[in-house]
């Protein structure tokens, strides 16, 4: 059984950043999802179990950067210049292979209990 513990979450103005963190031991394939209310779960990012090869949604290129300490068995999302349409639970999810459709809910099977970030204007 994998348990991932996430952290990090919290209420910021637009324009401020946070920094997620996810705690995972023996996953390869690492990602960050988000669901907002009314709406399905979204892909975030993701990171191979190097951190050379991260992925990213269009909607948060050039603001988010994940990154890996395998060290620490921690998967962190840096989330800069949020946006009000940032808000909502953002999901850690682990997966045990490389999976081709990484943007995929159903190619991780575990996930974290979720974290609010909500963002204000």
């Amino acid at each position: 059984q994998v348990q991932l513990v996430e952290s990090g979450g919290g209420l910021v103005q637009a324009g401020e950043s946070l920094r997620l963190s996810c705690t995972a031991s023996g996953r390869t394939f690492m990602g960050w999802f988000r669901q907002a209310p009314g709406k399905e779960r979204e892909f975030v990012a993701a990171i191979s179990r190097t951190g050379i090869t991260p992925y990213y949604a269009d909607s948060v290129k050039g603001r988010f950067t994940i990154s890996r300490d395998n060290a620490k068995n921690t998967v962190y999302l840096q989330m800069n210049s949020l946006k009000a349409e940032d808000t909502a639970v953002y999901y850690c999810a682990a997966a045990p292979y490389y999976p081709t459709s990484y943007t995929q809910t159903g190619a991780y099977d575990y996930w974290g209990q979720g974290t609010q970030v909500t963002v204000s204007t």
